[in-house]
C-alpha cells in the first residue's frame, strides 16, 4: 500500500486513545501510511518492517527496526509501548511477544484478514486469515474495547479488528515514558 494511502479507518477511530508524546509500535508498518499519520500526531512511532527500503524514508520521523518477523527473533526484546499497532498482517507466533510489549493499559489495536477474505482476493492461504473469533481469544485477559468482525469496502474485504487496553499493575496508563532506544 502507498505511503500516501490514508490510514485505516479503525486506527483513526481509536487513536483518540493515545495522547500526544504516546509511544506507538507499528508493527510490519510496510511504507509507513500509519508511522507518518501518527507521528504527524506527536507520537513517538517506531515502526519494524522486512523491507529495509520502505524503512529507509520514514528514519527522519520514527525509529525504524529492519526485522524478519518471522524468521528471525523479536527484534525489541524488553521494550514496551504506550499502543502496539497491527495492519493487514498476522503472524500467530508473535502474539505472546505483542502482549508483552504492551505497557500497563497499554492499548493493542490490531486489524487484519478473516476467513472469508479468500472469496474477494489476496491473502487466501488458511494460515493468513483468523478464524471465526480468533483475534477475541488471542486478547483474552485484555480489556476489549471493541471489537468487529465483517464485511468492509474500499477494497472489499473480510477482516476482524479489535481495540483491547492491557490491565494496568500499578503504574500510570499511557504515561508517554517511552521505552529505551527511541
Amino acid at each position: 500500500m502507498p505511503a500516501s494511502a490514508p490510514p485505516s479507518d479503525w486506527l483513526q477511530r481509536w487513536a483518540q486513545l493515545l495522547p500526544a508524546g504516546a509511544c506507538v509500535l507499528d508493527l510490519a508498518c510496510g511504507s509507513g501510511r500509519h508511522v507518518r499519520w501518527l507521528a504527524a500526531r506527536g507520537c513517538v512511532v517506531t515502526g519494524v518492517d522486512r523491507d529495509v527500503q520502505a524503512l529507509a524514508p520514514l528514519s527522519a520521523i520514527a525509529e525504524t527496526v529492519f526485522a524478519d518477523l518471522e524468521a528471525g527473533p523479536w527484534p525489541l526484546p524488553g521494550r514496551r509501548f504506550d499502543a502496539v499497532l497491527v495492519t493487514n498482517y498476522l503472524w500467530r507466533p508473535l502474539w505472546p511477544a505483542l502482549r508483552a510489549a504492551l505497557a500497563d493499559g497499554g492499548v493493542l489495536i490490531y486489524e487484519t484478514f478473516a476467513q472469508g477474505q479468500e472469496a474477494y482476493g489476496r491473502p487466501s492461504r488458511p494460515e493468513f486469515l483468523l478464524a471465526p473469533g480468533e483475534l477475541l481469544s488471542a486478547t483474552a485477559g485484555l480489556h476489549v474495547l471493541a471489537y468487529e468482525d465483517g464485511l468492509l469496502d474500499g477494497p472489499l474485504r473480510r477482516v476482524q479488528r479489535i481495540v483491547a487496553i492491557a490491565p494496568p499493575s500499578g503504574a500510570l496508563a499511557l504515561a508517554g515514558a517511552c521505552p529505551s532506544g527511541s
